[in-house]
């Protein structure tokens, strides 16, 4: 019987990256993800200086938690004009877009000025706007915000969601293009 090998030691900090940029970028966008716009109320300091009211950015950085308490997350570039709303708001809301979407998607992706100019939206429990035939929404509390790298982490307290029951799927972003699901034949 011989000796066991010893095993490698492992470092308590990560080592520097063997890949760049644009390979990182490629290789997660292998993984797909659904697309939602969040959504929040302009400053009064903005709106008193002619912004609109609301902000809505696209963000396809979405996850699940915690079902007890019910937590989501989501994330958002520190080089972000709208991050200080954001990040200093009580509440948003995460609109999970549905394949019939992809204006919206765009839109609140791009559009510079008035992203809500022409939206069909109703108001929450808290003043904040749930698009219309989106798949689902979460109205949340901002519980906390983590700095991590070129991102701000997004941890919210669910306090109210919806779903509707549409024939729509999702609409998913993988591999740099737009899609949806089908079901597999298993």
């Amino acid at each position: 019987m011989g000796m066991p090998e010893a095993q490698p030691r492992i470092a308590n900090v990560a080592a520097a990256p063997d890949f760049d940029a644009m390979h990182f970028r490629r290789t997660l966008s292998q993984f797909a993800t659904g697309v939602t716009v969040i959504t929040t109320r302009a400053s009064n300091e903005s709106v008193a200086a002619g912004a609109p009211p609301f902000i809505g950015i696209t963000a396809s950085s979405f996850n699940s938690v915690s079902l007890e308490p019910p937590l989501v997350l989501w994330s958002m570039a520190t080089r972000a004009n709208s991050l200080p709303m954001f990040r200093d708001g009580t509440h948003y809301i995460i609109n999970v877009l549905s394949a019939s979407q992809l204006d919206l998607c765009q839109r609140f992706a791009t559009l510079k000025g008035d992203r809500f100019a022409g939206v069909d939206y109703r108001l929450s429990a808290t003043g904040l706007p749930i698009l219309s035939n989106a798949l689902a929404w979460f109205e949340c509390h901002n519980r906390s915000r983590y700095d991590e790298g070129d991102h701000v982490i997004f941890v919210g307290e669910v306090e109210r969601c919806g779903v509707l029951d549409g024939k729509d799927g999702p609409l998913i972003f993988q591999g740099g293009q737009f899609t949806t699901t089908a079901p597999l034949d298993l």
